[in-house]
């Protein structure tokens, strides 16, 4: 699969079936994340691979009760352990974490895991529930596993809609 398709057919899954993913893939897919490029590659980030029944219980609270959570068999919590403010006015951060997340997301539809990016949680049961200082922030986190369903694509907008050159 090329990063195009694989870009073009990933979808965000929702329904997992319970059947356990290989550590070496799961493995690969954390790998994507440690090779993202970060901001002056400071690579301020935390990665937590959540398998415990236990913390994935309390993630799936955390998560506002999606189901999602509590059907796959593991999880991914990006955390972003330090940040700056860029030049561009941006955080370091949140997006150093969000492009390592995207990688991982990629990687995981390339072995057959299905993943789904959760924007939806509260950040301080994730942070009791996995220990994470005060000091550092959530960002996001995805169930991981085989999928259990297929979803269509969802549209896109259009080129003209989104592209311009040289200028707004």
């Amino acid at each position: 699969m090329t990063v195009k398709e694989a870009i073009e057919t990933r979808r965000s899954i929702r329904k997992y079936d319970s059947r356990p993913v290989e550590e070496e893939k799961l493995l690969s897919v954390m790998e994507a994340g440690r090779l993202s490029p970060s901001a002056a590659n400071g690579q301020n980030w935390r990665f937590i691979l959540v398998r415990d029944p236990e913390k994935l219980k309390q993630l799936h609270a955390a998560s506002d009760n999606q189901p999602s959570v509590a059907e796959a068999p593991a999880c991914i919590v990006a955390v972003a352990t330090s940040t700056r403010t860029m030049d561009c006015g941006q955080e370091t951060g949140a997006m150093d974490a969000s492009i390592a997340m995207t990688q991982m997301l990629l990687a995981a539809h390339e072995l057959g895991l299905g993943t789904c990016w959760l924007g939806h949680f509260f950040a301080p049961q994730v942070k009791t529930a996995l220990s994470i200082p005060d000091s550092a922030e959530v960002i996001a986190f995805t169930p991981i596993g085989y999928p259990a369903e297929t979803p269509d694509a969802r549209p896109r907008k259009a080129f003209s809609e989104v592209l311009s050159f040289d200028g707004f």
